[in-house]
C-alpha cells in the first residue's frame, strides 16, 4: 500500500495522531490500471473516492453535437479524480475518467467514506478544504474563460500547471481551454521564435 502520499498530503491540512493513521489506511485499497482503462463510465455510479498516486487521469465527456472529446480535468501524482456529484449522492456519471498511462490509484468507497469521517470527524477539515480548493479552480476557469482571451488561457495554465502540462498532450490541453490543437502549435511556435 502506498498510503504514505495520502497521509503526507493530508497532514499539509491537519494532523493525524498514529492510532488515527492506523485506522485511515484499514479503509483504502489500492488499484492499478493499464493506459487506455476507465475509472469510471459515463453512466456507471462512481462508488469511490480516488486519490492519484502516480500516473495520470483525464475526465471527459462526449460532445453529443459533434462527438469531440471534451476535457474536464487532467489529474496526475498527488491529485484526486472523481465525480463529485456522482459520489456524493451515489447517482449515475455524466463524464468518464480514463488513464493516459499506468496509474495507481488510492480508492474508498462511498459507504466506507462515511464510517471513515465519523471515525475520524477531524477528516471533515481536511476533506472541506480540498472541496474549496477544486471550487476555486472551477470558478477561476470559468472566469477566465469569459474574460480572458484563448493565449492568455493558455499561458495561464502553463503557468499554474507546469506538471499537467508536461506530462498531458497538447491536444487535451487545448480541449481543456476550449481552443483547437492547432492553435497551441501556433501559439508554441510564436513564442518559440520570440
Amino acid at each position: 500500500m502506498k498510503e504514505h502520499a495520502l497521509i503526507k498530503n493530508i497532514s499539509r491540512y491537519i494532523t493525524l495522531t498514529e492510532e488515527e493513521v492506523l485506522i485511515f489506511e484499514n479503509f483504502w485499497s489500492e488499484k492499478t490500471l493499464e493506459k487506455g482503462e476507465y475509472l469510471l463510465r459515463n453512466g456507471d455510479v462512481c462508488r469511490y473516492d480516488n486519490y492519484v498516486v502516480s500516473g495520470v487521469l483525464k475526465a471527459f465527456y462526449i460532445n453529443s453535437e459533434n462527438g469531440n472529446e471534451e476535457i474536464l480535468y487532467c489529474s496526475i501524482d498527488d491529485w484526486w479524480a472523481t465525480d463529485i456529484d456522482s459520489f456524493s449522492k451515489q447517482r449515475a456519471s455524466i463524464y468518464n475518467i480514463q488513464a493516459l498511462e499506468k496509474t495507481t490509484v488510492l480508492q474508498i468507497s462511498y459507504h466506507s467514506f462515511q464510517q471513515l469521517l465519523s471515525k475520524i470527524p477531524k477528516l471533515e477539515r481536511y476533506f472541506r478544504l480540498i472541496l474549496e480548493g477544486y471550487l476555486v479552480t472551477m470558478q477561476k476557469r470559468i472566469i477566465y474563460n469569459n474574460i480572458y482571451d484563448a493565449e492568455h488561457r493558455y499561458f495561464d495554465f502553463l503557468e499554474t500547471y507546469p506538471n499537467i502540462a508536461s506530462k498531458v498532450p497538447q491536444y487535451l490541453i487545448a480541449s481543456y481551454l476550449g481552443v483547437s490543437a492547432e492553435f497551441i502549435s501556433r501559439l508554441r511556435k510564436k513564442n518559440k521564435s520570440s
